[in-house]
């Protein structure tokens, strides 16, 4: 997680200093939970008004002020509001000069060494073959794709113990036909 985009490192320092959680935020943006995470950690991008609203839910310039005279490090510039919203919209050092540009493989080892992140790499080891094998029976030959895609996680009362239940909800893509590979 060392390697996360420089944008993101107040980003996160924000919402500490904001005591709200991720559901709170999405909830003031209008956004599902688990995307509103995934900007804070460099995994996405939005555009400018919902950069505003993230803003605007922080704290607005107390937290620049605050993360300005506590929380910079040798080198680093100072965070405006400008950088802070440009981090956001894809705008900042980390998109290599094209707007929006995301490095997804940044933050994680593989195999991950965090035990939550590693639990899940190993529940798709251990059922990957049979996610395919049923995706193959019931859909036929294709992927789901994580482009057209949602997720949640939601908390279960049991009374053997709350179970954590992740919902992967992706649009099925067939492979194209030998057919279509015909000019």
């Amino acid at each position: 997680m060392h390697n996360l985009p420089s944008h993101c490192h107040p980003l996160l320092i924000a919402k500490t200093l904001s005591n709200l959680t991720f559901a709170e935020i999405a909830t003031q943006i209008d956004k599902p939970e688990v995307w509103t995470a995934s900007l804070f950690y460099g995994q996405a991008v939005t555009d400018e008004e919902t950069a505003e609203k993230i803003y605007k839910a922080l704290g607005e310039d107390s937290f620049v002020a605050e993360y300005n005279t506590n929380h910079l490090t040798g080198g680093q510039l100072e965070l405006t509001k400008k950088r802070f919203i440009n981090g956001l919209i894809g705008m900042s050092e980390s998109s290599l000069g094209v707007k929006g540009l995301v490095d997804r493989e940044k933050g994680m080892d593989m195999p991950p060494k965090d035990p939550v992140l590693y639990r899940l790499y190993e529940a798709l080891l251990v059922y990957g073959y049979s996610y395919k094998a049923i995706i193959q029976e019931k859909f036929g030959d294709g992927i789901m794709s994580a482009i057209d895609f949602r997720t949640s996680v939601e908390r279960k009362p049991d009374p053997k113990g709350d179970r954590v239940v992740i919902t992967m909800d992706g649009k099925f893509l067939s492979y194209s036909s030998p057919e279509a590979w015909k000019g």
